[in-house]
């Protein structure tokens, strides 16, 4: 097969989303099809694999490090019909996820989207109107998935969101995989020793956008309690977003400045050994859809300590991988004790994690993915909706 997908963010930028469809991407290659990835430019940056198509854009005025394609080509349908593509994938319903279902309508393609993000927790970067901005948020994607042959949700609780929404069209469920040889054999040493971190601390780690929608703050009041609780533990943060300079001055203020390291953002690639220094993964966010961070840190034997929402409701298993707790700062910090107090619990939900992992791996998701591409071409063969 030929796959056709369109996206507004890509590499460099780092996200879930372009985990997601790098991780994707490389597992459908190795199933012998072709995977087109039509996305925003980044000046100076030189696409590393082959099949990437790069618009003009513009910055976003809310993240200076994120582009805005400009959705503008005469020759798109020219190209995909060149491609011989056989399925338009998108995974956005804005700028480039409009253009690739337009160029689907117009050359005749399957379209096939995945519901990535819920946009309407979002709108706290709107200036003006936030309660009208949810509802248009809302109704776009309403219309959107309802114009597409197939809609992948990355969890059964986004499944269960959109048909509330109003969608009609199928949806089906496959969250993103990853690749477990990726976490074989990594250097545990590393995390510590580039951040002068002592041996007898456990450090508990976040990673993610600091951005409002991944609820750091809550995590920075949290870890307040825990450091009360728990003098042999540090909190690091790896990511970056437009929040840092008000996350660090809230860490002074409470007295943390020795205890949390900013790490700022680290390549995909150093991840996994990233994910090997730490002990506990600490997962605040109330707005992710799946929490590709959670599968990730599971491959590398962590167990999490989550708010019971969305994603994070999916991917945990209370109990038997991790502990979900409600978003109250007090009961999140005492979960986060137990694990680091209580020796059995955490090495029993330590095999847990890893358990879990295996049901996540690439190969298995993508070829899932591989059989969801062949149905929505089915369908469209048929005139099927």
């Amino acid at each position: 097969m030929n796959i056709a997908v369109f996206t507004d963010s890509y590499k460099p930028y780092v996200s879930g989303v372009v985990n997601s469809i790098s991780t994707f991407g490389s597992e459908i290659r190795k199933l012998g099809h072709n995977y087109y990835i039509f996305a925003p430019g980044y000046p100076g940056y030189v696409d590393d694999e082959p099949g990437v198509f790069r618009f003009r854009s513009i910055k976003a005025p809310t993240n200076p490090d994120y582009r805005l394609a400009i959705p503008l080509s005469i020759s798109v349908t020219t190209l995909l019909r060149k491609l011989q593509v056989d399925v338009v994938h998108t995974h956005s319903p804005f700028l480039m996820g409009g253009l690739g279902a337009y160029c689907a309508h117009r050359v005749g393609l399957p379209l096939v989207f995945t519901y990535h993000t819920l946009y309407e927790e979002y709108v706290h970067y709107s200036p003006v109107a936030r309660g009208l901005v949810r509802k248009l948020v809302r109704k776009i994607s309403k219309h959107y998935c309802n114009k597409c042959d197939i809609v992948i949700a990355p969890t059964r609780v986004i499944h269960d969101l959109l048909v509330g929404y109003g969608v009609k069209t199928e949806i089906v469920v496959n969250p993103t995989g990853i690749d477990l040889s990726r976490y074989e054999d990594l250097d545990k040493n590393w995390l510590r020793l580039k951040y002068g971190i002592p041996e007898e601390q456990r450090i508990l780690l976040f990673v993610g956008r600091l951005g409002e929608e991944k609820n750091v703050r809550f995590l920075l009041r949290s870890f307040a309690e825990i450091a009360r609780y728990h003098q042999n533990a540090t909190l690091v943060l790896v990511g970056g977003g437009p929040l840092r300079e008000e996350l660090e001055e809230l860490a002074s203020s409470l007295e943390l400045e020795s205890r949390v390291v900013f790490a700022g953002p680290i390549p995909p690639q150093n991840m996994p050994t990233v994910y090997a220094g730490a002990d506990i993964l600490v997962f605040p966010s109330m707005t992710d859809t799946q929490g590709l961070v959670i599968t990730e840190a599971m491959a590398a034997g962590l167990p999490v300590v989550a708010i019971r929402a969305y994603g994070a409701a999916n991917m945990v298993d209370d109990g038997v991988n991790g502990l979900l707790t409600s978003n109250d700062e007090t009961e999140f910090a005492q979960a986060v004790v137990s694990l680091l107090n209580d020796t059995s619990l955490y090495n029993r939900l330590a095999v847990g994690t890893r358990e879990k992992a295996e049901e996540m791996s690439s190969s298995r998701r993508a070829r899932r993915l591989e059989e969801i591409y062949r149905s929505a071409i089915q369908k469209k063969s048929k005139g099927l909706r």
